[in-house]
């Protein structure tokens, strides 16, 4: 967990930060065969600053729309935050959902 993801926990007694860090987060599968571009923003006009392998799975912390993609998992301008500046278009991700599942980035 970054430090921006522990600063959103603070302000709550430690017993439930913990929990509802163990509650709310969770992975997802990547597409199968993909090897998807993380990028530095919400957008495939970022750079790229790596590449997951095939069969990844990634923790979505928060989403925020960006540039629209289509994929295996349908067509959304939804990108998910992975890490401290570091997105991946949800149309690669199977979260079960058209929509949010996260909390939008602020």
């Amino acid at each position: 967990m970054s430090v921006d993801h522990v600063e959103e926990l603070e302000g709550r007694g430690e017993g439930e930060a913990v929990t509802m860090a163990a509650s709310e987060l969770r992975s997802y599968a990547v597409a199968p065969g993909a090897r998807l571009n993380v990028r530095s923003g919400p957008g495939t006009g970022y750079a790229i600053v790596r590449v997951l392998p095939e069969g990844a799975r990634v923790t979505i912390f928060c989403q925020r729309p960006g540039t629209t993609v289509a994929g295996p998992y349908g067509t959304t301008n939804i990108w998910d935050n992975i890490d401290d500046g570091e997105y991946v278009s949800d149309a690669y991700v199977n979260t079960g959902s058209d929509g949010y599942v996260r909390p939008r980035c602020s």
